[in-house]
C-alpha cells in the first residue's frame, strides 16, 4: 500500500495561488487514480479533484473548476494541485488519497486505500 505525504500548504491571500505536492513511497504509485479532498472545521471531507492513473484524465468539483489544476508525475511518484484565484472558503486541510479502484467513482472518498496526513491551507479576506 502506497504511503502519502502532502506539503505546500500556506497563508495566501485571496486572488493567490498556491501548489501543493503529494509525495508517494513504498507501493506502486502507477497502478493507484489520485485524489485531493479538503476538510474545514465542522464540515465532512469534500471532494476536490481527481486524475487518473496515467493522467490522462482528470475530474474536479465545480466549486474549484476553472481555478484549480490537478496534475501527476509518475517519474517522481507525485502528485500536485496547483491552486489560483484562491477564495476564503478554500480555507481548509487539504488530503490526498489514493486508489487502487480504476473505474468508480473517484469523487468518493470511501474508495481511497491510502491517505496523506493533510496540508494547511488557510485563504485571508
Amino acid at each position: 500500500q502506497v504511503q502519502l505525504e502532502e506539503s505546500g500548504g500556506g497563508l495566501v491571500q485571496t486572488g493567490g495561488s498556491l501548489r501543493l505536492s503529494c509525495a508517494a513511497s513504498g507501493g506502486a504509485f502507477g497502478n493507484y487514480a489520485m485524489g485531493w479532498f479538503r476538510q474545514a472545521p465542522g464540515k465532512e471531507r469534500e471532494f476536490v479533484a481527481a486524475i487518473s492513473w496515467t493522467g490522462g484524465r482528470a475530474i474536479y468539483a465545480d466549486s474549484v473548476k476553472g481555478r484549480f489544476t490537478i496534475s501527476r508525475d509518475n517519474a517522481e511518484n507525485t502528485v500536485y494541485l496547483q491552486m489560483n484565484s484562491l477564495k476564503p472558503d478554500d480555507t481548509a486541510l487539504y488530503y490526498c488519497g489514493g486508489t487502487l479502484n480504476r473505474y468508480s467513482n473517484w469523487a468518493r472518498a470511501g474508495i481511497y486505500d491510502s491517505w496523506g496526513q493533510g496540508t494547511q491551507v488557510t485563504v485571508s479576506s
